[in-house]
């Protein structure tokens, strides 16, 4: 298959294109700026076809959509910042990528949702996310949507985060109690899944939770970082109404002066106050996936 990727010169989109190429697949990805290294890497590397585009123009969405047989659409932020709110990257966006692969004649869809998606949720990246899902429903494709929890592997956001300050840092903060439930999942299985559906046809039409098999707390994914890399540092707890105060000032500060989006925000607090758990035994049985152990798995790429 041709296979259109949006947001694939992120984490989880360089392991989907990857997938897609060892599955005998064309990737063709759609980037903003075709010289950047992460796009460069991705054509030299995995020899993925590059169109150059932004996910806000209709008319390189057109161009990009043109001739391929699916789309998997993986665009999505967690902070927003100027012209790139939730609702436009997250709704409007797959609305025009959607008129386009509807205009272009292109059947299967694949989108990227969030565990923890829902009417009427609390944090504005989901309400988002599941906007985008009732006009990927809507659409009249042959659609599936994946809804991953924290994912993670080489690269990633989280554990890479955390590995990197406890080289200089003797405190590991966290936000509030800690206590919300996460079940992480590695990013290899991710793009499994979502490579897996295009030829999956009992995927059509369903919504998949995409998330491991064990459950932790989020003290206690710091504390198999730390154990992993054969740390001791100090956990401090701050209470959510100070860590609201500092998400409000870094949203403020970091757009203002540093012209970047903030590292954190109110609406990620949110997310942190929720348990972020799912069901993904179907996922496992119709894609064949195989979780591991959260603890051996992140030892793969912090332990050299």
């Amino acid at each position: 298959m041709k296979v259109l990727v949006t947001g694939g010169t992120g984490f989880i989109g360089r392991n989907v294109v990857r997938r897609l190429v060892a599955a005998g697949h064309e990737p063709r990805v759609l980037v903003r700026d075709v010289e950047s290294g992460k796009a460069r890497a991705l054509a030299a590397d995995l020899k993925a076809v590059l169109v150059a585009g932004d996910i806000h123009d209709e008319t390189a969405l057109n161009a990009a959509v043109a001739g391929v047989d699916a789309v998997i659409h993986l665009v999505g932020i967690i902070s927003e910042i100027g012209r790139n709110t939730f609702e436009e990257a997250h709704v409007g966006a797959t609305r025009r990528l959607l008129d386009a692969a509807t205009r272009s004649g292109v059947r299967r869809w694949v989108q990227m949702s969030a565990l923890g998606t829902r009417p009427n949720a609390r944090a504005r990246y989901h309400q988002t996310k599941w906007a985008a899902e009732e006009l990927v429903r809507a659409s009249g494709l042959d659609w599936t949507i994946f809804r991953p929890s924290i994912v993670y592997g080489p690269g990633d956001g989280l554990v890479g985060l955390f590995a990197k300050m406890s080289r200089w840092s003797p405190i590991l903060p966290v936000m509030g109690s800690g206590a919300g439930l996460m079940q992480p999942i590695h990013v290899e299985q991710v793009a499994m899944a979502f490579v897996g559906a295009l030829t999956t046809p009992a995927s059509v039409g369903q919504t998949y939770d995409l998330c491991g098999d064990e459950r932790f707390r989020f003290v206690e994914i710091l504390g198999l970082i730390l154990k992993a890399l054969g740390r001791r540092r100090l956990v401090v707890h701050l209470p959510m109404p100070l860590a609201r105060l500092q998400a409000r000032v870094m949203e403020s500060v970091f757009p203002a002066i540093l012209r970047r989006a903030s590292p954190l925000t109110c609406d990620q607090l949110l997310m942190l106050e929720e348990d972020n758990v799912g069901d993904a035994a179907r996922a496992k049985a119709d894609f064949r996936l195989d979780f591991g152990r959260f603890e051996e798995g992140i030892r793969t790429y912090l332990v050299p």
